[in-house]
C-alpha cells in the first residue's frame, strides 16, 4: 500500500497516534510492510493505551518486549514492544530509546503480558522499568552479579565456559 507521494503508508495506527499524540511520535517506519513506530519514552504507556482502547485500532495483545544494544550509539538501547489487534489481524512495532540505567515506565497495568517480558529485558540488559510490580530475574540465578548476558559489551566466555568445551570433536 503506499501514499499519493509513493511512500508506503504506515496505516491507520500511525494516523491515529499523530492526531491524538502529536509530540509522541518521534519516527516512522515500514519495511516490507512491518510498520515500526518510535515514540518518546516518556510517553510509552499513553501510547500504548491509545493503541490497546481505540475501538478502531484495538491492539489488545502484547506479543513480546524485547531490546536492542547499540553499544556505541547515543541513546544506547531501543526497548521494543511487539502489538497485536486480535480482531484486525494487525501487527505494529513500537520502539522508545533509552539511555544505559534510563528508568521505563512499565506496561504491566496496559498488557499482562509485560509483567514477564518486562522482567526479562530487566534481566537480560539491565533495563529497569519503574512502576513494574515485581521485577527481578526470571530467568538467571537472583544471585547472578555477572552484568546483562545480552549486552554487546558482556564477556563471551569470560567465566571459563566455551561452548566447543562441551562438545566432543571426532
Amino acid at each position: 500500500m503506499s501514499t499519493e507521494d509513493g511512500q508506503a503508508d504506515p496505516g491507520l495506527a500511525v494516523t491515529r497516534l499523530r492526531d491524538a499524540l502529536p509530540d509522541a511520535v518521534v519516527e516512522v517506519g515500514v519495511h516490507r510492510g512491518d510498520t515500526t513506530v518510535v515514540v518518546a519514552a516518556e510517553r510509552i504507556v499513553e501510547v500504548c493505551r491509545l493503541l490497546r482502547d481505540d475501538p478502531e485500532l484495538r491492539f489488545d495483545y502484547l506479543v513480546d518486549v524485547t531490546a536492542v544494544d547499540w553499544l556505541h550509539r547515543e541513546p544506547r538501547f531501543d526497548v521494543v514492544y511487539h502489538l497485536f489487534s486480535i480482531s484486525r489481524n494487525d501487527m505494529l512495532r513500537v520502539k522508545i530509546r533509552v539511555e544505559d540505567r534510563q528508568p521505563v515506565d512499565s506496561l504491566a497495568e496496559v498488557y499482562m503480558l509485560a509483567n514477564w517480558g518486562e522482567r526479562e529485558t530487566y534481566d537480560m540488559f539491565g533495563i529497569n522499568f519503574a512502576g513494574h510490580p515485581d521485577l527481578r530475574r526470571i530467568l538467571l540465578p537472583e544471585d547472578w552479579e555477572d552484568g546483562f548476558p545480552l549486552r554487546k559489551d558482556f564477556a563471551i566466555g569470560g567465566y571459563g565456559i566455551w561452548a566447543a568445551d562441551n562438545v566432543p570433536f571426532r
